[in-house]
Order: C-alpha cells, then structure tokens, then sequence
C-alpha cells in the first residue's frame, strides 16, 4: 500500500509543470508528525503552490494505509491558472481538476 501511494506522490509531482529555472521558494512548510503522518506546503515565485497532508489510518491492522489528501496550483502555458486537488488512498489516486478563465 505505501509503495501505490508513493507511486501517486510522483506521478502528481510529476504532472506539474516544470516551471522556470529561476523560480524562488517564497514559502515552505514541513509538520513531520512522525510514524502518524505529515504535513507540508510550498509557494513558488514563478507562481507555483502545493499543500500536502498524509494520514496513517488503521495501524497495526491488516487494513493498514496512509491516506494523502493535497492541492497543487500554477498558471499553464495557456495563462490560465490549473488546480489540481486530489486524494490517494486504498481506492486509488483520484485528482479532481479546475481551470481559472484568463
């Protein structure tokens, strides 16, 4: 199960466009609530934000999992800003998408 949700982490990070080079950190956030969880977000200058939770649910269990909830956000080539929200858990990745008009 950590492996499928480490699989989702990269295929989100790796969707988001890869900004320019020169983009600054205007803001970073890590919470590492230990083996329970953790929490993290950040803002880029270039503009790029993304905010992250993960929740270990059923411990010691069979059913044992973590589940990620998160948002990301940043202006396309197209000039329109795209945020992506999204949850990753036993059911799977499943990101919901909404475009801003120019």
């Amino acid at each position: 199960m950590r492996i499928l949700v480490l699989v989702a982490v990269v295929a989100v990070a790796s969707a988001a466009p890869q900004g320019g080079r020169d983009a600054q950190i205007l803001r970073y956030e890590n919470e590492n609530i230990g083996v329970d969880g953790y929490k993290f977000s950040f803002e880029t200058s270039d503009p790029i934000t993304r905010q992250e939770t993960g929740e270990l649910t059923n411990a010691g269990t069979d059913n044992e999992a973590i589940i990620v909830r998160g948002e990301y956000s940043y202006v396309g080539p197209d000039g329109k800003s795209h945020t992506v929200t999204f949850v990753a858990d036993e059911n799977g990745y499943r990101p919901s998408v909404k475009t801003a008009r120019k």
